[in-house]
């Protein structure tokens, strides 16, 4: 921490305390992720720890990947101090299972774009397999005389 006093901190100051930019905390500050803070007679935002320590929070949730959705609901929970265990338990096995789609999905990508690679003779000619996929021109380009499918399924 920058600094040992309590607050209340500037942007910068809490900025530096929670590891959160100045402009991603007005971020957050428009979505209503934060309370509405104090300011000084001349404008200058003032947090407190209670802040700086929500912050962290949204810190630590956008490091899961949760959205900024699922993070706003899991602060009404966090300060919540009657909530339900299964109604957080609930928004991380959703979002489990969200990163899990998404990691097929991405290992899919890999896949084919490990096929693509292998199909480019990666010489000095402008054909390009790759190039040709991603412009949707032909699809699969002749790939060592396989079809689109024999490429897709190897």
């Amino acid at each position: 921490m920058c600094s040992t006093f309590d607050g209340p901190f500037n942007i910068g100051q809490a900025s530096a305390r929670c590891g959160v930019n100045a402009k991603m905390i007005r971020h957050y500050e428009s979505l209503g992720l934060l309370s509405k803070v104090g300011s000084t007679d001349s404008g200058y935002r003032q947090y407190t720890e209670k802040d700086v320590h929500m912050l962290r929070f949204i810190r630590r949730g956008r490091s899961f990947d949760f959205s900024m959705a699922e993070i706003s609901e899991l602060l009404k929970l966090w300060r919540n101090k009657r909530r339900a265990s299964s109604d957080v338990k609930r928004i991380a096995l959703t979002h489990a299972d969200d990163l899990s789609r998404r990691i097929e999905e991405m290992e899919s990508m890999k896949r084919t774009l490990e096929r693509l690679a292998d199909c480019c003779q990666g010489d000095q000619r402008p054909d390009c397999p790759i190039i040709d996929e991603l412009a949707e021109l032909s699809g699969f380009a002749d790939c060592h005389h396989r079809s689109k499918a024999q490429v897709l399924a190897t």
